[in-house]
């Protein structure tokens, strides 16, 4: 059975292990801004950078496994037009912020 990944930033540990990567100059710099940008070094945007990037790697390989039946209704709603509701009515109306 596939588990979520779940990471703990509770309580912070001691960091022992070293990750080395070769980057151009140009790359460097732009994970440097970025990091300024957000209030943190390099090492702690990267270690999110990729930590988070992992955890999605991760999550995309997650297989779920159920029925024929549970299966076949799931299908029918998706493949089901949406109800009208005032909410739907509401955001098909709503101009696009970029228009």
């Amino acid at each position: 059975m596939a588990r979520a990944v779940t990471t703990s930033h509770t309580q912070p540990a001691v960091r022992s292990g070293v990750i080395n990567i070769r980057v151009r100059p140009d790359e460097r710099a732009l994970i440097d801004r970025a990091a300024l940008a957000q209030g943190k070094s390099r090492s702690d945007f990267m270690l999110e950078a990729s930590r988070r990037a992992a955890e999605e790697a991760l999550l995309d390989q997650t297989v779920l496994r159920v029925g024929a039946a549970t299966y076949a209704r799931f299908v029918e709603l998706l493949d089901a037009p949406p109800r009208p509701n005032a909410a739907l009515r509401r955001l098909m109306q709503t101009k696009a912020p970029w228009e």
